[in-house]
């Protein structure tokens, strides 16, 4: 098993200055919760005065994020009246995304997180500020919206691994699973009132509104970062650049701990495998039709979501599990079980319910796989470490929508869904009895 060295921060309300990292604090012992409070959601992470700010500001941003997400490629249709352009742009920022993750974690490796964040955060602010101010003037240029799209994605590419990297100096080591579930529930509940809220707000206020909603949004979020202490690197680590030999060594160093290698491989194999999304609209549109089209297609898309944000709630006994690759491979095992159930229903609500469990078991999996990454991996390397799992949350469903689609075209829709859930478990399986490491893991 691999430890991290984590140094926990001031945590007094009153300062409001950065201060830097300095003495170890112990984890305070406390009694275990009892009755119904043992299932619901581990608040004990929120006491710390820095998670709660970076927590805090996440909230806003998670629905304000999905508000661009609904608008760009909204206008984008308006202007074309093409999906095609819109799947375009969804790969036009795909590359920004991945390269800057990868380059972002080894900045953070290299610099003071926080200022990091604070120059990413700023940068997808001003972005947000060029998307409302091209809708507003009315410019309708697919070229426009598709440059800001990958200028936004890089700017997210390099601030989420140093956000997500920053949370082990926070938090103690054992309440990383219930940081990550409040951050996790936080972000799958933006998922769904985002999108929702934009539906409502687009005939109210207008498409350009959107992107200034997000873009004030924003700035709550750099003030909170702003108050944040510092997180340089931690004393005695090596001074380094951000250049490819440092992203090399962060492959090499997954290389090296198999324990790693396998948290990534299983959620690759859970997303490419077993992610049905492209499939959502043929299902709407033939399995689904006599309830509705419409109500279908936003059941489908909404039923993972609900499902993580209902386990999120939850997600109290996640802080008292210590081996948390069983954890892991339990919940990529059931997230394969649920997506064969799902394929093989008839019924729209069963069918519902079964990617229910899906969204829950995904959340399992989300939460203990980024534990896993926080405490197995040194701090030096945590940055390198959260870009890659940036790529691989971000690269593997799009790949699953290739796959499935093909699957879909070549043997229908619930085939390809049910054989691709199958295909999860006996993967998932084989893959934690021929290399025991992830299996092994606890803290």
């Amino acid at each position: 098993m691999y430890r991290a060295t984590r140094t926990p921060v001031d945590t007094s309300e009153s300062s409001t200055e950065p201060q830097t990292p300095e003495a170890p604090d112990p984890v305070a012992v406390e009694p275990p919760r009892r009755g119904w409070r043992r299932w619901a959601m581990d608040t004990r992470p929120l006491r710390i005065p820095a998670y709660r700010r970076l927590w805090s500001s996440t909230i806003v941003t998670a629905v304000g994020s999905q508000l661009t997400a609904v608008a760009v490629p909204k206008q984008i249709y308006d202007i074309t009246g093409s999906s095609a352009w819109v799947g375009a742009a969804s790969l036009a920022g795909l590359l920004p995304l991945m390269v800057f993750a990868l380059w972002g974690g080894a900045i953070a490796d290299s610099m003071d997180r926080r200022k990091l964040l604070l120059i990413t955060n700023s940068g997808i602010a001003v972005t947000s500020l060029l998307f409302w101010l091209q809708a507003f003037t009315g410019l309708e240029s697919v070229a426009a919206l598709m440059v800001l799209l990958a200028m936004q994605q890089a700017f997210w590419g390099l601030n989420a691994p140093a956000r997500n990297a920053s949370i082990a100096r926070l938090v103690p080591e054992g309440q990383l699973p219930a940081a990550n579930a409040l951050g996790s529930t936080v972000m799958q509940t933006g998922q769904v009132v985002g999108p929702l809220l934009a539906g409502a707000l687009i005939p109210v206020i207008g498409l350009p509104e959107l992107y200034l909603i997000d873009a004030l949004a924003l700035c709550v979020t750099v003030w909170a970062v702003y108050q944040l202490p510092a997180l340089p690197p931690l004393a005695g680590a090596a001074a380094r650049r951000a250049g490819v030999r440092e992203i090399a060594e962060g492959f090499r160093y997954i290389s090296m701990h198999k324990v790693l290698l396998l948290s990534f491989l299983a959620d690759i194999i859970a997303m490419v495998f077993g992610m049905p999304r492209a499939l959502f609209p043929q299902l709407a549109a033939e399995t689904y039709g006599s309830y509705g089209e419409g109500l279908a297609l936003g059941l489908l898309f909404a039923a993972i979501p609900i499902g993580a944000v209902l386990g999120g709630l939850f997600s109290g006994t996640f802080s008292r599990a210590r081996r948390h690759g069983w954890m892991v491979i339990g919940a990529v095992v059931a997230w394969g079980a649920a997506i064969t159930g799902f394929g093989l229903s008839g019924n729209l609500w069963i069918a519902a319910a079964f990617l229910a469990l899906a969204g829950l078991a995904d959340m399992v999996s989300m939460v203990f796989r980024g534990a896993i990454l926080l405490s197995a991996a040194t701090d030096e390397m945590r940055g390198r470490m959260q870009g890659v799992f940036t790529v691989v949350v971000a690269g593997g469903p799009r790949l699953a929508d290739v796959l499935h689609g093909t699957a879909g075209s070549a043997f229908g829709p619930r085939t390809a869904t049910a054989g691709g859930g199958l295909l999860v478990v006996a993967v998932m399986l084989g893959l934690a009895t021929a290399v025991p490491a992830l299996r092994r893991y606890r803290i």
